[in-house]
């Protein structure tokens, strides 16, 4: 299918998603107007042979895959239809769960047209003995097509099933205390990557938990080093037996509906809608989505007029779907 048409068409109270599903991409759409519904608009792939994704990443239209059968990794503009691969220096062994983690990000420039991509490839070893610790930084410029050895020393410790979070060209990440006992970590403070100065800086510490309600946060200013927050959503339970929902890794909100979207944790196949005073909607993916061992995920799409940097001589074009 061909991304713009179906953006076209795009309806009034209409929120576009990229997800991923059995190792697949789709386009779909969900309509927050009275009665929530959901569309499937098609199946996108960026190469002449369809590739399996484990892991998707997006900053601001772009998008970045880890594949299933293949050490490389692959940015994407789905809306001009523009791959680049990129190879890494140490392959993370298709096939086989690795410890890596990743982050697309870009230096922050007046001009969006000249802005210059990178990319973040880390990998920590979470261990409460020191000598056994193992972490390793290393970036990737789209520019120079060149990788760098960062030289950072990480106070904090980043999950490796945390996917991080992009905004305005940095990502964030929860993070937890390093030396302390596994069973007591507790992610209670946000950590930021700065793609233009190339380090991590601390930004939140937040000790409030309670396993009986769901809040949901946003910022009401971000910076590399001063953050505020306003409470978004509260979905609280009314009794010890009653049920509320826990969405599976990446969410987006819907400001104006005051609504939250994301995948229901106990239904691979469910997209749920929470909001405030108990509002809780489900929608069922109707459709074959493939292995279904692959974990789902998803995120909010606006494209983007933004170019992908191909290397000096370029790559072999790609035809794109």
């Amino acid at each position: 299918m061909h991304i713009g048409k179906a953006l076209a068409a795009t309806k009034k109270d209409e929120s576009q998603m990229i997800v991923i599903m059995g190792c697949n991409l789709y386009l779909m759409s969900i309509v927050l107007n009275g009665d929530p519904s959901i569309e499937h608009k098609g199946k996108l792939t960026c190469l002449d042979k369809q590739v399996k994704i484990s892991q998707l990443y997006h900053c601001e239209g772009l998008l970045l895959f880890i594949l299933k059968d293949d050490s490389r990794c692959v940015v994407w503009n789905p809306y001009l239809g523009q791959p680049r691969w990129i190879e890494p220096r140490y392959s993370h062994r298709p096939n086989v769960w690795h410890r890596f983690s990743y982050a697309l990000g870009y230096e922050d420039k007046k001009n969006k047209s000249c802005r210059r991509h990178k990319f973040l490839r880390f990998t920590d070893s979470h261990y409460n003995a020191p000598e056994k610790q193992f972490f390793w930084y290393e970036i990737y410029d789209f520019d120079s097509d060149l990788w760098t050895t960062l030289d950072v020393t990480p106070h904090w410790r980043i999950t490796v099933c945390n996917r991080g979070i992009s905004l305005k060209g940095n990502t964030y990440w929860c993070a937890a205390e390093r030396n302390v006992d596994l069973e007591e970590v507790l992610a209670d403070r946000l950590i930021c990557f700065d793609f233009t100065k190339e380090r991590l800086a601390v930004l939140l510490h937040h000790d409030e938990y309670n396993p009986y309600e769901l809040n949901i946060w946003i910022t009401t200013k971000i910076e590399t080093e001063e953050v505020s927050w306003s409470k978004f959503v509260r979905v609280a339970k009314p009794g010890f037996d009653s049920y509320v929902p826990f969405i599976s890794g990446s969410f987006f909100i819907e400001e104006e509906k005051k609504v939250a979207i994301g995948f229901d944790d106990e239904n691979r196949q469910r997209v749920i809608v929470i909001g405030e005073a108990g509002y809780l909607r489900g929608l069922d993916l109707v459709g074959h989505f493939g292995d279904q061992r692959c974990k789902p995920d998803l995120c909010s799409y606006v494209p983007s007029l933004v170019e992908i940097k191909q290397p000096e001589g370029g790559e072999r074009e790609q035809e794109s779907e």
